[in-house]
């Protein structure tokens, strides 16, 4: 499964409604490290069960990155149930991504 773009009108459904865990890297395109982290999240998406891996622009969605207290990006969050149940600041190595996303789907 390829990685969803998420925006103001997708983000409930997706991610607040899913019934699985949900990983969502919040990015801009000026930004150095997301581009970094980007074909990581690529291949999370392609590799990972039981979760989804999804993206939101920051700048395309400013009201749902003030709502999650976004103050540096790249920034994940996994979502569960509705609710963050893990953070994730700035540049990191794959492993501890997937660690965190197989930590949520307990």
């Amino acid at each position: 499964m390829s990685e969803l773009n998420l925006t103001k009108e997708n983000f409930d459904k997706e991610v607040l409604a899913s019934d699985v865990p949900v990983l969502v890297d919040f990015w801009a395109t000026w930004c150095g490290p997301c581009q970094m982290m980007s074909p990581i999240v690529e291949e999370l998406a392609k590799e990972i069960h039981g979760a989804k891996v999804a993206k939101i622009n920051v700048d395309e969605a400013q009201e749902i990155a003030e709502k999650y207290d976004i103050m540096s990006i790249p920034a994940f969050k996994i979502f569960k149930n509705g609710k963050v149940v893990a953070e994730i600041n700035g540049a990191v190595p794959k492993q501890i991504l997937i660690d965190k996303i197989e930590e949520a789907k307990k």
